[in-house]
């Protein structure tokens, strides 16, 4: 087999020169040819190649961003609720504007404005 290789390429050589292409010294080592077709493999056709690494890399620095922003999303609403457990005019002026509770003398007017 590693003649049959050897034999191939010098047959193709003459004709690499004839279009003015010479053949690279170190295309005839059979082991850094071995060396080339890997490294092309695992550069653009394995399942973790450059381009699903790149896009990997995208996904995970968004789902950073996210992260971070439900991080401050969740504090503000720790404090929203301590707040809301707390103060008794903050509870009522929540429970009114998102659930349109009324006391019982009252009457709710919903205004919807047109853009």
């Amino acid at each position: 087999m590693e003649d049959n290789f050897q034999d191939k390429i010098n047959r193709l050589a003459p004709k690499l020169k004839s279009l003015g292409l010479s053949v690279l010294p170190y295309l005839k080592n059979k082991y850094i040819l071995a060396f080339i077709l890997f490294f092309f493999w695992l550069m653009f056709f394995d399942r973790y190649n450059v381009l699903s690494q790149l896009e990997l890399g995208s996904q995970k620095k968004q789902l950073e961003k996210d992260k971070a922003y439900y991080k401050k999303e969740i504090i503000q609403v720790k404090k929203d609720l301590q707040e809301l457990t707390t103060n008794e005019v903050t509870l009522e002026k929540f429970a009114r504007e998102k659930y349109l509770m009324k006391r019982d003398n009252e009457d709710i007017f919903i205004i919807i404005q047109e853009d």
